[in-house]
């Protein structure tokens, strides 16, 4: 392999479009553009390649179409689970929420914008590892409680969570549970009935789909309030002309997924245990999370003595993309609110990246990529060293 390809480690920010998904999105593009809510010809040819989308995502989540419903991405999936339940079940006289702590910023921001109108928002703690324990959420419950909110895989280490212990616990009390599946998704394999949430969400661009487009599974029987009005789409629950390409392209690409989550399981333990066994020449070098609960793609790595602004910018100048957390919090010079949330004190969390692997990186890439880790590295070091001398 040429050293001036450049190798991407960054695949829980976002995924390049499989070009099948891209074939099978374009006729919907230019040849079949009908609005799939018009009566006519046209809009009937779209509105059939979307039924046909929602009887797929249906088919492989174990749910029923009537339970699939369209957005933008996560991000307004999970704004609309968290919001538009909290609303619901406000007029049982229910008005607390519980957030675990290490929540992606669009649940954060639902739980803050909460807070403004009145509810008493709660955060759930996490131990050292990045997990909420069950009896955490148990000792919360109460009348009161509307809605309880917890990730099934962090988006920055990949630590995993006892979603459907904590699905069954809360649904049980009354309230409802709505956990983000968008790094869960692309890894493991989704059965409502067993997960057991009211609500869930996911997004096609974090397994090789396009941008722009997500999933909103909201279990049949629950009452939830609209987020986005202006028009009957959705069953009238979601607003706005459906983006026909994206909904096309987002079956395609979670079909694709889901038929070969074992063979990427297989190839991203081996590229992350390899990764791995060729950072342990690096003293100071520890993982961020719980090693035994966590997803294959992703590593959140604490590199002492270095700050990961620094080892980002060096890593990219040689031609590798890695992280140093949430891609929606990439602007924020704040240390990683899922880190501190573990423990880790701000300097410790300002030392630390997240490198996220895909099926399509190579052993060649990743011995590459660990080449110039272990010299950035190293020089680094030995700057910082001359400078505090």
């Amino acid at each position: 392999m040429k050293e001036n390809k450049l190798i991407y480690l960054d695949h829980a920010a976002t995924t390049p479009l499989d070009k099948e998904v891209f074939e099978k999105m374009t006729p919907y593009f230019c040849e079949q553009f009908g609005n799939a809510d018009s009566p006519h010809a046209f809009g009937r040819k779209s509105m059939l390649a979307v039924d046909s989308a929602r009887d797929s995502v249906a088919s492989l989540l174990g749910a029923k179409p009537s339970e699939i419903y369209f957005t933008s991405g996560g991000t307004e999936s999970d704004n609309w689970a968290i919001l538009g339940g909290a609303y619901a079940k406000k007029r049982e006289g229910r008005t607390r929420v519980l957030l675990s702590s290490i929540e992606h910023h669009a649940a954060l921001s639902a739980g803050e914008r909460l807070q403004k109108q009145g509810f008493q928002v709660e955060y759930l703690p996490v131990n050292e590892g990045g997990r909420v324990a069950l009896r955490e959420v148990e000792s919360r419950l109460g009348d009161d409680l509307a809605l309880v909110c917890v990730m099934a895989a962090n988006n920055e280490t990949g630590v995993l969570q006892p979603v459907s212990e904590m699905a069954k616990t809360v649904r049980a009390s009354g309230a409802l549970f709505f956990t983000d599946c968008v790094q869960f998704a692309p890894y493991r394999k989704i059965d409502v009935k067993e997960l057991g949430a009211d609500m869930l969400s996911f997004s096609a661009h974090k397994f090789f789909g396009p941008k722009g487009v997500g999933v909103l599974y909201i279990r049949d029987g629950v009452r939830i309030e609209k987020l986005v009005g202006g028009g009957e789409q959705e069953r009238g629950l979601r607003g706005g002309t459906l983006n026909v390409p994206s909904v096309v392209g987002l079956a395609a690409a979670y079909e694709k997924t889901v038929r070969s989550l074992q063979e990427t399981e297989r190839k991203l333990s081996e590229l992350k245990t390899r990764f791995l066994q060729g950072i342990s020449v690096l003293d100071g070098v520890k993982i961020n999370g719980d090693v035994e609960n966590a997803l294959p793609a992703l590593l959140n790595l604490r590199v002492d003595g270095v700050e990961n602004t620094a080892l980002l910018f060096n890593m990219d100048l040689k031609g590798v993309a890695i992280a140093a957390g949430s891609a929606c919090a990439s602007a924020s010079v704040k240390p990683s609110h899922v880190l501190l949330a573990q423990g880790l004190s701000e300097e410790e969390a300002k030392s630390s990246v997240r490198i996220s692997f895909g099926k399509d990186n190579t052993a060649e890439e990743i011995d590459r990529a660990l080449e110039i880790f272990v010299e950035t590295v190293q020089k680094l070091r030995a700057l910082n060293a001359v400078k505090n001398s």
